[in-house]
């Protein structure tokens, strides 16, 4: 009998065995990336404006993943009746982390840069796991020869500010960075709310640079197909999701908190559903500002993990089917 996993081999519990994304094989050579998801931590958080510790991020969603990866023949949704993440649908690597050089934000911003430009000339789709939102523009930079992309974006916080003090790749400017770039012709901001990092003048600069820009309130009013009705169709899409666009009664573990948030299923159908409609064409993925020195009980990982895993098999399913 084929040792095929854990009904003929190792048991391999979650927490046995080393601790990659989802248990997937590490590969460190990458010139030679062959995978269809390429994960990729970046430890960074010299962007932060108040609570620092995101540079954690990466290792704990990396733990917390080892709690999906149970079984080698996919993961069955009974709602769905879909068997999602199997090896014929996709192939996950870990790259383990781009490299940060503390204090030297223009560095690590190029490696960051340099590393996802390794994935997608590989062919692999970048899932980025952060680090703050900084870590956003370099990424986002990679993609120069991958245009046009249309930015998804999940967050309490607009992310547009300018510049303050000289400041200007920090967590508060990634979705502005990424305005001014010829490849990004479009954004669609969700989850907005509340007393937010911007000012009246940065929505009216984001507007005009092409963002549609919803509330959590008005995602709800207008439900999944409203949401993607507003969504330019026939693009390549590059989701970006700040954990704090979640609610901290599920997501605490942040350094900026801000209630009124999302629920779990409130972003992963509008996810599920974007990945239906445009048959798999989300081209990249990050998910930032991870904090676990926030949050004892480690729900926040857990919930960045299992938002990610499920990203994955709803994306490569519909490039499948």
């Amino acid at each position: 009998m084929e040792n095929n996993g854990y009904e003929a081999g190792r048991l391999n519990l979650p927490f046995v065995g080393h601790c990659t994304f989802a248990k997937a094989p590490i590969c460190m050579d990458w010139e030679n990336i062959n995978a269809d998801v390429a994960v990729l931590g970046v430890p960074n958080d010299m962007g932060t404006q108040w609570r620092s510790g995101a540079r954690f991020g990466p290792r704990s969603v990396r733990e917390a993943s080892t709690l999906f990866s149970f079984g080698h023949s996919g993961a069955y949704d009974h709602e769905d009746d879909v068997l999602y993440l199997t090896e014929d649908d996709v192939r996950i690597v870990d790259l383990g982390d781009a490299d940060i050089v503390h204090t030297d934000m223009k560095q690590s911003h190029a490696n960051t840069e340099w590393a996802v430009r390794k994935i997608l000339a590989s062919g692999a789709m970048p899932l980025v796991i952060g680090g703050d939102h900084s870590i956003t523009t370099p990424v986002l930079r990679a993609f120069s020869d991958h245009g046009p992309i249309h930015v998804i974006h999940f967050d309490a916080h607009l992310d547009f500010v300018d510049e303050r003090h000289g400041v200007r790749e920090g967590h508060g400017n990634p979705i502005r960075r990424a305005s001014e770039m010829a490849h990004v012709t479009s954004m669609t901001q969700m989850g907005i709310r509340n007393v937010s990092s911007s000012n009246r003048s940065d929505f009216d600069a984001a507007r005009e640079a092409g963002s549609d820009i919803l509330s959590v309130r008005q995602v709800r009013q207008l439900g999944v197909e409203g949401v993607l009705d507003r969504i330019p169709q026939g693009k390549d899409y590059y989701i970006t999701i700040d954990i704090d666009g979640f609610d901290p009664s599920i997501a605490p573990g942040t350094g900026t908190p801000s209630h009124g948030g999302f629920q779990y299923y409130e972003v992963v159908e509008i996810i599920q559903a974007l990945a239906e409609r445009s048959r798999g064409r989300i081209v990249g993925m990050d998910l930032v500002e991870v904090a676990p020195a926030y949050d004892p009980t480690a729900s926040t990982s857990i919930l960045a993990a299992q938002v990610l895993m499920n990203s994955i098999g709803f994306i490569f399913h519909a490039r499948n089917s």
